[in-house]
């Protein structure tokens, strides 16, 4: 029987009912090595996949106000991993904030968003098919970042905000160890990504808000060399050597980690820690966070053979189930790109009134080449992140509470899901 059946197997058993042993004595090294059939290859040479996570328990007391006690492994904000699409979340939630700083009659998440061009390269934007209105917006948007983690929903966010005010906000609210300075999957220079497009904001043909394009004056790009492997393919030839990824975006795990805390536990961060949402905000950005493609009602969604339940979920469900029980429901972001796999989760058992917080990040290239499509997602990255949440979820099915926690505020109408 090979481990990945044997996995599959362990995991039905666990998920109706039949716990595998899981030791716990608060370290994480001793718990990951305590597991051999599921760590192994990982553990063997932890350094060399870069492998960093943060678990943190929650307790809540007699008035359902949450407690944290977190645990490490080769947390370190100066190893560098290329962070790829967790870098969507904070964008998103900047831009939700800034329709709220504008705060200008008849604008607000669902007003249709018009993207303009200034440079020949950039792209307008003036439709979008998958919008229940035909029409892109920064509602829609979001939606699309966290069902499928779209990356054009990603740049027009990062265009709305511009790259200046986008890092300093992270800045000020003390997510010092992030730099969001570049578009996803398309080719730009560092002049190009500094300069963010013109947008307005209609309702029919009347110009509720216009923006002209920005310019920002700050270089984010990292201040030393971050140079890995030994080659990347560029223009399907190898370029030897390794790559220099001081141009490229860089979201520390602590800071990610500390971002989905503050989405999700609001009142238990401080006040410049969090983000200016209101209510509904919230609201509308749980459900999409935790709901599955097939039931956002986007018609592109809709084949579970191309986004099954698990496509953006990779702790316990390795971005590929097609079938997560009823009782779970898991709000988080996941990235990856290069080799690198990251998430960071804030994951809830309804039935068994279980909650936690995991990140990790992994790195799989054995080969060192960039740009090739050689990483060992299927065969190393993903098992070991459903492992990793399996194990974390085995230790809190097991773990005592003194009082159980009111979960009612994350059970949400996800069917049909919209703005």
């Amino acid at each position: 029987m090979s481990l990945r059946s044997l996995v599959t197997i362990c995991l039905t058993a666990l998920l109706t009912g039949c716990q595998a042993s899981s030791q716990w004595d608060g370290s994480l090294e001793h718990l990951l090595q305590s597991q051999p059939e599921r760590f192994a290859t990982v553990m063997q040479d932890p350094a060399k996949y870069r492998l960093q996570i943060i678990y943190t328990q929650i307790d809540r007391d007699a008035d359902n106000k949450p407690s944290f006690t977190s645990y490490t492994y080769r947390l370190n904000p100066n190893e560098y991993f290329y962070p790829a699409s967790t870098v969507k979340l904070p964008t998103a939630l900047l831009a939700l904030e800034k329709l709220n700083e504008l705060n200008i009659p008849g604008l607000d998440r669902d007003t249709t968003m018009l993207t303009g061009a200034v440079t020949e390269m950039q792209t307008p934007v003036i439709a979008d098919p998958s919008s229940p209105t035909g029409l892109p917006s920064i509602g829609h948007y979001i939606r699309k970042i966290l069902l499928v983690s779209d990356n054009d929903a990603f740049n027009r966010l990062y265009e709305f905000i511009g790259q200046e005010p986008l890092n300093e906000s992270l800045h000020r609210k003390g997510y010092d160890h992030t730099q969001i300075f570049h578009r996803l999957s398309v080719a730009r220079d560092a002049k190009e990504n500094q300069i963010t497009n013109p947008v307005k904001f209609v309702a029919g043909e009347t110009v509720i808000y216009e923006q002209e394009a920005q310019y920002s004056q700050h270089n984010y790009a990292l201040a030393d060399p971050v140079l890995l492997g030994s080659g990347e393919m560029i223009d399907d030839q190898l370029v030897t050597g390794p790559k220099d990824f001081s141009a490229n975006n860089k979201f520390a795990l602590q800071d990610l980690h500390d971002v989905v805390k503050a989405l999700i536990f609001p009142q238990s961060v401080d006040e410049e820690h969090r983000f200016n949402l209101t209510a509904d905000d919230y609201r509308f950005v749980y459900e999409n966070m935790s709901a599955y493609p097939g039931e956002s009602g986007i018609a592109e969604y809709a084949d579970p053979a191309e986004y099954p339940p698990g496509y953006v979920k990779f702790f316990m469900y390795a971005g590929s189930a097609a079938r997560i029980p009823d009782n779970i429901r898991i709000f988080n972001k996941v990235g990856d790109a290069y080799g690198f796999l990251t998430d960071s989760a804030y994951i809830v058992d309804f039935k068994n009134n279980v909650e936690f917080l995991l990140a990790a990040t992994l790195f799989t290239n054995d080969n060192g080449t960039f740009n090739d499509d050689h990483y060992e997602y299927d065969e190393i990255g993903l098992p070991f992140f459903r492992d990793l949440g399996l194990t974390i979820y085995e230790i809190e099915l097991k773990r005592d509470r003194n009082n159980r926690p009111d979960l009612s505020k994350f059970e949400l109408d996800r069917q049909g899901t919209s703005d």
